[in-house]
């Protein structure tokens, strides 16, 4: 499963949906997460939760994964397609494309909140 930074943020706030995002990650096999979007979520975050963001990484295992070539491909790729500006619904934003990018090169689901990716061909992680 590839976590997007709306499902780390959810989880860390404690948001209604972060019981069951949290189940998610507990039954999936593999957790991996794109560099861009750690970068992402840390931004979001801010420097007094980074220490939170971290401990959260480690305790569901995620893999942090290089930003490579082919996902730059799959993330333009992304943003042609349902990125803001390309009259898709899903108006995937620039953070949006390294999750979409790293999910669909793996081939695996992506745990998401919100109706952004649910607009796109992503499986969704739960």
């Amino acid at each position: 499963m590839i976590l997007d930074t709306s499902a780390i943020i959810a989880i860390l706030s404690d948001e209604p949906e972060a019981p069951a995002l949290a189940r998610c990650i507990e039954d999936a096999d593999r957790v991996e997460v794109s560099a861009a979007t750690v970068l992402e979520a840390s931004l979001v975050c801010g420097p007094p939760r980074q220490d939170d963001l971290n401990r959260f990484l480690a305790e569901c295992r995620a893999v942090v994964t290089p930003f490579e070539d082919v996902q730059l491909d799959l993330a333009r790729a992304a943003h042609l397609r349902y990125g803001r500006g390309s009259g898709s619904p899903a108006r995937l934003n620039y953070g949006d494309c390294f999750s979409y990018a790293l999910a669909q090169h793996r081939r695996e689901p992506l745990l998401f909140v919100g109706n952004d990716f649910g607009q796109t061909d992503v499986a969704s992680g739960c």
